[in-house]
């Protein structure tokens, strides 16, 4: 058990593959590249009586983007009056994935090809059939809707009890209510940063700050966590101890090509930045012709519950739906008989 609670403790520190440049071209990523973040301030832990936990940044800690990450770059959640709360190490996970899957459709443009995923509440391949008609542009926006597919994956796979570590389970963070926003964001950080004459982490840089400025993220710690007391009780309570999935009282399970913020009422803002993700190449096919996320599900998921007569345990991108309406009727009953 003490085992356990020490890998839980240097979890924040996990999660950077490296502080040295790569190329885009190099392997696939991990499938979390930078481990952040619990929703909540000065959480407690089971077993550690006097360790409090949080995952705050500010705006003036932040460091420069690094492809696959860097410690050097002090993500957390910040506070944002027109985007909510934003999770950096999510929306720079995003952005590098979409980079990497961008080189992957550049290089294979014309072609049809594999790529295995590795495994997260079960085995991943992502099979692409790449017009070689498509220009840049629709390459980048191809990158950045797969990006955030892989995105819902995680959420999906962590509620349904995948983890990163053996026995610490990560329910606690799964579609809480700032991630599908800062995943969203980072996939069309990262298409921009493409798309752009700069090179990729320099234009990273420039545009997660411009982003920032334009959401007017609020400037310290402390008025992020001002924000979090303000919600304290009603979407997070330290009643429970990390990694306690009751942590979370409200989630996101509304989850579209086009996302709303969740914002903190008390700051009187009428209505925050809405987000889009193209769906579309510039013919108006829908890009998910162009490509199948298949996972083989574990025997954590409900397949017979879910799927009328299942003929195997492989599922696709088109199925995330079905799956995201069971957990939130899962939450909803647990919900429900808490109170």
């Amino acid at each position: 058990m003490k085992r356990v609670l020490l890998i839980y403790l240097l979890l924040p520190f996990w999660g950077f593959a490296t502080e040295l440049p790569v190329t885009l071209e190099s392997k696939t990523p991990p499938r979390i590249i930078r481990t952040c973040c619990a929703f909540g301030s000065d959480l407690k832990m089971t077993g550690v009586p006097f360790k409090k936990y949080s995952d705050i940044s500010s705006v003036d800690q932040l460091g420069p983007h690094t492809y696959l990450g860097s410690p050097l770059e002090k993500n957390g959640i910040i506070y944002s009056l027109k985007g909510g709360f934003l999770d950096i190490g999510h929306l720079r996970d995003q952005a590098d994935w979409t980079a990497y899957l961008f080189s992957q459709i550049q290089q294979n443009r014309g072609k049809s090809f594999q790529i295995e995923l590795g495994y997260e509440g079960g085995s991943k391949i992502l099979s692409l059939s790449i017009p070689e008609s498509f220009d840049k542009e629709e390459q980048a926006r191809l990158a950045a809707k797969i990006a955030f597919d892989l995105s819902v994956w995680h959420e999906i796979a962590t509620f349904y009890g995948a983890s990163t570590v053996p026995l610490v389970p990560e329910r606690y963070s799964a579609f809480s209510m700032e991630d599908a926003y800062s995943n969203m964001l980072g996939a069309l950080l990262g298409m921009e940063a493409l798309l752009s004459e700069e090179p990729f982490e320099k234009a990273m840089t420039r545009l997660l700050s411009e982003k920032l400025e334009e959401l007017e993220a609020v400037k310290t710690l402390e008025q992020t966590k001002a924000a979090m007391a303000a919600v304290k009780d009603d979407w997070w309570t330290d009643e429970y101890r990390l990694p306690s999935k009751n942590v979370l009282m409200k989630r996101e399970f509304d989850i579209h090509d086009c996302l709303q913020p969740w914002l903190v009422e008390s700051y009187d803002i009428e209505q925050g930045e809405s987000l889009c993700i193209a769906t579309e190449d510039n013919s108006g096919m829908p890009l998910d012709e162009y490509y199948e996320l298949s996972i083989k599900l574990n025997y954590k998921f409900p397949i017979r519950k879910l799927f009328v007569k299942p003929t195997s345990r492989i599922i696709n991108q088109r199925d995330f739906k079905l799956l995201i309406q069971n957990a939130e009727q899962k939450s909803l009953k647990k919900a429900i008989k808490t109170t």
